[in-house]
Formats: structure tokens, C-alpha cells, sequence
């Protein structure tokens, strides 16, 4: 496939790199040539420098030609404005991605409809994830981490006690699997738990919050 990464920065550069390295045609566009410098040394795809905002530098991107863009500068405004042009001006390209760094921005580059990626957001709420309760993994996210996939290990408090109890019990919560001796079942299978069980959850940030409080008895 071929992508374009607009903006060669750390996390353009990683990118760009990764895709590559994926088997993929990649461009990198910056208007700064030094930058092309933080690309890995093996790396083989194509730059181009320019303004990402000039159609000029645009066509020598081959944007006409991408399946996918990432807009990945480091400032939040530049990055609305530039994927919002990719999207109107090059409507082939079938995934447009931009960068959200500061979080008090995302408000505003939502009212472009775009697809946001925010490397801040998520960050913290990884880190704070593991602060209150490193058992609870998250295992995908979903958006920017508004919904994610959780597993995490049944203590022996739980051991016989009803799986149904605790899920009716928390909102913003959905069962997806419960694993139990190396196979997964699907939610209703099995009635209730036993100590060293997974359970595999869909859940929202408040939501499993709630649940980590039923777990350990908690009131939320």
C-alpha cells in the first residue's frame, strides 16, 4: 500500500519507519530538509520537502496515489488544517489520520470530522491505569481510549461467586470472554468463576472503575 507521513518529527519519523518496514510505499513530506535527518538510516522510502499546505509539494507527495495519510506535525492547528485539505482535495485517499498533542485541542479538531489520534490522551490514561491497578491490561483501544478491552485475573474472593452478578452490577461494562484454563469461552458459557479465570472486558474508563470497585469490595 502507499502511505504519506506529513511531518518528520520523532513520531513521523518512527512511523514512517515502521511502515516500511512493513513492506509499504511511504513518503515522508517536511518543509524542514534537516528533519528527513531523524529517519532510520535503512530506511528506503521517499521525501519531499516543502509545505505540506502547497498543492505543489502535495502532487510530488503523490497523494493522488495514497491509500492512507498521516498528519503528524507537532502543531494541533496545522494538523486540522492540512487533513481537512487532504480529505476535500484528495478524495481517494481512503484514511486520513491526524496527530492531537495538546488534549484541550481536541474539541476543535473534532468539529473537522476527523479521525484523531492523541498521543497525550492516551498516554495518560495508560499511565493512570497502572498507577491504581496493574492487574487490570488493556488489551486494545478503541478511538483515543474512550473504549477499551480489559483482562484481568480472578482472585480466590471471587471463586464460585456468579460472573452475571458482577457484570449487571456496572455500567458502561460489556463481557466478551472468559478464558480458563488456556480456552476462551464466549459470555454465558460458563455461570460463574473460578480463582485464576480471565475475564475479558469492553468497558469505558468510569466503567471499569466501578468494576475494580466491585472486585475488591469497594462501593464506587
Amino acid at each position: 500500500m502507499n502511505f504519506v507521513v506529513i511531518g518528520c518529527g520523532r513520531v513521523g519519523a518512527e512511523l514512517a519507519y515502521k511502515l516500511y518496514k512493513s513492506g509499504h510505499q511511504v513518503v515522508v513530506v517536511d518543509a524542514n530538509q534537516k528533519s528527513f535527518e531523524r529517519l532510520a538510516p535503512d530506511f528506503r522510502g521517499r521525501t519531499t520537502e516543502g509545505p505540506a499546505l502547497s498543492k505543489d509539494t502535495m502532487d510530488r507527495a503523490g497523494l493522488d496515489k495514497a491509500d492512507g495519510v498521516a498528519v503528524v506535525t507537532n502543531i494541533d492547528t496545522l494538523n486540522a488544517v492540512i487533513g481537512h485539505t487532504v480529505r476535500t482535495q484528495y478524495p481517494n485517499v481512503k484514511q486520513v489520520l491526524v496527530r492531537n498533542y495538546d488534549p484541550a485541542m481536541r474539541k476543535m479538531l473534532e468539529t473537522f470530522n476527523l479521525q484523531l489520534v492523541s498521543s497525550t490522551a492516551w498516554g495518560a490514561e495508560r499511565l493512570q491505569e497502572l498507577l491504581i491497578d496493574p492487574d487490570f491490561r488493556s488489551v486494545f483501544s478503541a478511538g483515543n481510549g474512550e473504549v477499551e478491552l480489559y483482562e484481568f485475573t480472578i482472585t480466590p474472593e471471587w471463586n464460585e461467586r456468579s460472573i452475571s452478578d458482577l457484570i449487571s452490577a456496572c455500567k458502561d461494562i460489556t463481557m466478551v470472554a472468559l478464558t480458563r484454563a488456556g480456552h476462551a469461552h464466549m459470555p454465558g458459557v460458563i455461570p460463574t468463576f473460578q480463582a485464576g479465570d480471565i475475564l475479558t472486558v469492553s468497558a469505558t474508563m468510569e466503567g471499569v472503575k466501578v468494576l475494580r470497585s466491585q472486585l475488591h469490595g469497594v462501593e464506587a
